[in-house]
């Protein structure tokens, strides 16, 4: 990065630094560049953007505000128009849409967002509604029965409920994502298409693009947390998540014999029907895949464990193979800023 003040080399600076939102303060990792001539510091629209997103997460985990991606799952389970959202809960006709765009609810709506997630509490409100006509309330309530149904008795629904803690909540430990198993199986069939790996070395890929993603834009991309074991960091209950994707044919297993002939190991591979889905992802989160797919493309297993032993979010969890907090993200050897 070059300085606006004398046109010389900057460099990367990050500290610990509270910022206000709200009347409140909250302490986030703040990034700014220094001028290496004058020692003064700027930022550029894409730090101010990273610096503000630690703010909203940490507000919203806080008040319990949902975040956008839940705001948006809310209204396409029951398939409203932003619009007609905002209508029904009494908001101004762009506040839902805004919502889903990133912008931060009021403590006060964020808990009737919450609330409307429930299906009986939607319906009672829907019922309760002078918004829509009594043709269109039936329509609504009987689109989100044909939803809802399914939805009980889903295997994505009882794995979750499986993997369900606390931890599954938008926090640190998820880089403030919601669990979505889909975005999570679409990662592993990128790689199982791009790299076809055994499954120590999936499981540090997995780990180097959600923490990228996160050291970039404040989010990790699947939701999923993650343990620092004595190979490095794994997603948790990994074993449990590729016996579903591998039960329900979204992912094959070859097993092969090492040279020892005393070890098999699981080497995962695309099945040609179930192909990566990239419109899940954003641009940002395909460029995070991008980039671990290729810095790690020429690495042998043992040097990937090795390079995951030296990052700080191993080290400081190891130990008592404890869950990683996202903010080591921002300390990760590879991904630098520029």
């Amino acid at each position: 990065m070059k300085s606006p003040f004398t046109g010389g080399d900057a460099e990367l600076v990050r500290e610990r630094k509270k910022m206000d939102f709200r009347k409140e303060s909250f302490e986030i990792v703040f990034h700014s560049w220094k001028c290496k001539d004058t020692g003064e510091h700027f930022t550029t629209d894409e730090l101010d953007t990273l610096n503000i997103n630690q703010v909203y997460n940490k507000f919203r985990e806080k008040h319990k505000v949902p975040f956008p991606d839940q705001i948006r799952a809310i209204r396409e389970k029951y398939v409203l128009s932003a619009t007609k959202m905002s209508e029904l809960l009494g908001f101004g006709v762009n506040t839902w849409r805004n919502y889903e765009n990133g912008e931060v609810p009021q403590a006060s709506n964020g808990k009737l967002i919450k609330l409307v997630a429930n299906p009986d509490e939607f319906k009672r409100l829907i019922e309760l509604s002078d918004v829509f006509s009594e043709k269109e309330i039936k329509k609504i309530l009987d689109r989100v029965e044909s939803t809802i149904e399914p939805e009980k008795e889903s295997d994505e629904l009882l794995l979750k409920k499986l993997l369900s803690d606390k931890k599954l909540e938008p926090n640190l430990f998820t880089g403030y994502r919601e669990l979505r198993l889909e975005k999570f199986q679409n990662m592993v069939v990128w790689f199982a298409e791009k790299v076809q790996p055994f499954k120590t070395r999936l499981n540090k890929l997995l780990f180097y693009a959600d923490f990228l993603n996160y050291k970039k834009t404040g989010f990790s991309i699947s939701g999923s947390n993650y343990r620092a074991i004595e190979l490095g960091p794994v997603p948790d209950a990994y074993d449990t998540l590729y016996d579903y994707l591998t039960r329900k044919d979204i992912i094959n297993i070859e097993y092969v014999e090492f040279a020892d002939r005393e070890h098999i190991g699981e080497k995962y591979k695309p099945n040609p029907n179930r192909p990566f889905d990239q419109e899940l992802f954003d641009e940002t989160e395909i460029e995070s895949l991008n980039y671990v797919t290729g810095y790690f493309k020429d690495m042998d297993t043992q040097d990937v464990i090795k390079q995951s032993h030296s990052e700080k979010a191993w080290e400081a969890r190891s130990k008592e193979k404890g869950y990683i907090e996202y903010d080591y993200a921002f300390d990760l050897r590879i991904g630098e800023l520029e």
